[in-house]
């Protein structure tokens, strides 16, 4: 099984930034803890801050991989072209938020691709990004 981890804006700095919102745990480090738990699954995952990097990165792996976590950090509410990335996939796609979008501020509350993922996960911390894993591991088992 292959799945991608793939993280917008600003989430390389989880565990500096903003703690009583995002946590003290670096999201790579858990990245890479996950990749090592969750082994003999292949769990690989990108952090960049540029809209065309993670379009390019879901147009690569959205037909070969087994399933794809996304945390599109900003341009959840804002970007139509990831939106549509997401829609032009086979890829099972997983919207995850470490914080609750909708219980902050009201530009937040809209998502732009919770309407084209398979699932969204929100407001569990890094929780959420285990859970999604475990569920993409458990769509594979049948």
């Amino acid at each position: 099984m292959k799945i991608l981890i793939l993280n917008g804006p600003n989430l390389s700095l989880v565990g500096e930034r903003e703690p009583s919102i995002y946590g003290g745990v670096g999201l790579k480090a858990a990245c890479d803890a996950w990749a090592e738990e969750f082994s003999p699954a292949i769990i690989q995952s990108i952090f960049s801050n540029h809209e065309g990097e993670l379009i390019d990165a879901l147009h690569k792996c959205g037909f070969d991989h087994d399933g794809i976590i996304l945390n599109p950090g900003g341009y959840t509410h804002t970007s139509v072209a990831l939106r549509d990335a997401v829609a032009a996939i086979r890829t099972p796609v997983i919207e995850v938020h470490i914080s609750n979008p909708s219980s902050r501020e009201s530009f937040r509350h809209v998502s732009l691709i919770s309407p084209v993922a398979r699932g969204t996960i929100s407001g569990l911390g890094l929780m959420g990004y285990r859970l999604a894993i475990q569920w993409l591991l458990a769509q594979e088992q049948g």
